[in-house]
């Protein structure tokens, strides 16, 4: 039983984590590297990360730099900005790559929240799925009928935990969103 609650608890954990990540890529209007996570660059023929190709710094509240190890894939990695479609257009001085980012409108802002609040209810779900398999578990243990019950209420307590772990983060990022 203890082995079905840590393993739940640690799906749960992954779950909560996942819906972090996916926070990080909804831009706030400031400037966030985690926007640029996804972007690949084809850097002698094999698809690289970004972050592995560049420094990137943020010199002020809404613009990114990117400075490459390497000066003569500059090029490259501005295509593969371009290509990304993350909503931000790179301006390459020979030296190195800056995007600004532009400042949210309300209705932009609002289009956000509703991602956040989707990525919430998604994780939620998962909550939800990862709950049933541990019940499903329980069920199947030959114990006795109380000790069933006692291990179910655990797995609703867990649930319970984690739900308000979404909440109170889904509340951080909408506050986030929402602040100009």
């Amino acid at each position: 039983m203890n082995d079905i609650l840590e393993l739940t608890e640690e799906e749960m954990k992954c779950s909560i984590e996942t819906m972090e990540r996916r926070f990080s890529n909804v831009r706030a209007g400031r400037a966030n590297p985690a926007i640029l996570d996804k972007v690949m660059v084809s850097y002698y023929g094999v698809e690289t990360p970004l972050k592995s190709l560049a420094n990137i710094s943020i010199p002020e509240a809404r613009q990114l730099c990117i400075k490459p190890f390497d000066k003569s894939i500059i090029g490259t990695i501005e295509k593969a900005i371009f290509e990304s479609n993350i909503g931000l257009t790179p301006n390459n001085n020979g030296e190195m790559i800056i995007l600004n980012i532009p400042a949210l409108t309300e209705e932009t802002r609002r289009e956000y929240v509703k991602d956040v609040k989707k990525i919430a209810e998604e994780c939620k779900i998962a909550l939800r799925n990862q709950r049933q398999d541990a019940n499903n578990s329980i069920k199947k243990l030959e114990i006795t009928e109380d000790d069933k019950k006692a291990s179910m209420d655990d797995v609703q307590e867990l649930i319970q935990k984690y739900n308000k772990i979404v909440d109170e983060k889904l509340k951080q990022k909408e506050e986030e969103l929402m602040s100009v």
